[in-house]
């Protein structure tokens, strides 16, 4: 990560990274369409869970981030002990995470449904749905640190490989357990989460494995381990800002979808199968950063500026790039993309405007998102945190809420590009501010 080429660097990390999120963006979108195929009430159900599993990822990932960046640095600067110890203590927090999922899922799945509709129906499915997902939340924060460790000393195809596995097993396992096929019970909405859950849990021993075998550059064993309170904090400097922008996220579409069903649940199954296929398009800029993150935090360690400016520069033209061809496809095909959930009239009428209009500054976005990325590599993750705020709660809830107030269903959506800009006025502000006080000091 010192000495290659930065383009070629960047390719070599990202390809892997970006292949295997848009897999696993495929496989959420691919749960939803099978999902659709019960009933639109089973996909509102589903596109109301989706909050809290965005909370559940963006948790792990949040930590992740903060294992990544440490690691990194630390290979930067040639410290092996503080490497190891930043992978056990890593896993101990993500572990940590996952058992409070579990009670959580036990006790709250159905309260949190009640809190949004009154529809049995939707309760009843959300409830099977997210009960199951939270419960065994282990498998997706096993798998998802164990990713993070490979792809923080630069072996992200071995990611890849995990990732398509449990894509792959989530995915053949679907239409067997939604739908009872070669004998396997009917299980319908139940069945997609067990699906998910045992894709994860085969994609976590997979990356676990590659761990093992040809990570040489991380020796982690939980022999006489203690929590290192030193080690956590530096985790967590990184990776509670990367949580907290989740969380955020995840309030902003819980508070969303609240205002949507005022009007009618199909605005809600919109917006779930909205999300799902932006998912597609954002998460091949979410895998770049993941690989530009050790990246700039390997060079930030060894404090080679050059490299930092062209891995940014680079980093911020592929995302323009991919985001623009995300606009294409929401601007000229949003009916044959909802066309995929089964949407009926009412919700090819709502769906073919929300789409138009959210997606309408999504270049914008992939700029942002890489400034979030670079604030974060370089330990200025509350910046970012700062940028998602302004964007999520502070505009779009807001907005989002006045518009609705007019009793227009489009208005509503009009929240969105409002806030993408504000989110990029801030991201400007923030990553001029980062270029003068800390890379010029290298």
């Amino acid at each position: 990560m010192g000495v290659m080429p930065i383009n070629s660097l960047i390719l070599t990390m990202s390809i892997p990274m970006m292949l295997s999120m848009m897999i696993q963006a495929l496989y959420n979108i691919v749960d939803s369409i099978f999902v659709a195929r019960i009933s639109e009430n089973a996909l509102t159900a589903v596109s109301l869970a989706f909050p809290v599993q965005a909370l559940i990822i963006g948790i792990a990932v949040g930590t992740g981030v903060g294992i990544n960046a440490l690691l990194s640095k630390s290979l930067g600067e040639r410290d092996f002990e503080k490497v190891n110890k930043s992978a056990v203590n890593g896993l101990f927090l993500s572990w940590l995470s996952a058992l409070l999922f579990f009670v959580a899922g036990l006790l709250f799945s159905e309260i949190y449904f009640k809190t949004q509709t009154g529809i049995s129906e939707i309760i009843g499915y959300g409830r099977d749905y997210l009960s199951i997902v939270c419960i065994f939340s282990f498998a997706v924060f096993s798998q998802i640190t164990f990713e993070r460790l490979l792809s923080s000393t630069g072996k992200t195809f071995y990611t890849m490989i995990s990732q398509m596995t449990g894509a792959l097993v989530n995915i053949a396992l679907d239409p067997i357990f939604i739908f009872g096929l070669f004998g396997v019970p009917k299980m319908g909405v139940k069945g997609a989460a067990i699906a998910t859950i045992i894709g994860e849990c085969c994609a976590s021993l997979v990356a676990l494995l590659f761990n093992l075998k040809v990570n040489k550059e991380i020796r982690f064993s939980f022999k006489k381990f203690r929590p290192d309170g030193k080690i956590i904090k530096s985790i967590y400097a990184v990776g509670i800002p990367s949580i907290l922008m989740q969380c955020v996220g995840s309030f902003m579409i819980y508070g969303v979808n609240r205002i949507l069903i005022l009007f009618t649940s199909t605005a809600n199954a919109v917006f779930g199968v909205f999300f799902r296929l932006q998912s597609f398009i954002f998460m091949p800029v979410f895998g770049m950063n993941s690989a530009i993150i050790p990246i700039i935090a390997f060079n930030y360690g060894a404090r080679h500026r050059e490299r930092i400016i062209k891995t940014i520069k680079l980093s911020v033209m592929y995302a323009a790039c991919i985001m623009a061809v995300g606009l294409l496809l929401f601007q000229l095909i949003p009916h044959k993309m909802l066309l995929l959930f089964n949407a009926t009239p009412e919700m090819l009428e709502i769906g073919v405007t929300a789409f138009r209009i959210m997606s309408t500054i999504y270049i914008f976005a992939g700029f942002c998102i890489v400034c979030i990325s670079v604030m974060q590599a370089m330990g200025n993750a509350v910046q970012g945190l700062v940028v998602v705020s302004a964007r999520q709660i502070l505009v779009l809830l807001p907005a989002a809420w006045l518009l609705s107030l007019t009793g227009s269903l489009d208005a509503v959506w009009l929240a969105f590009p409002i806030a993408e800009v504000v989110s990029l006025v801030a991201s400007i502000f923030f990553i001029r501010r980062l270029f003068a006080t800390k890379l010029k000091q290298l």
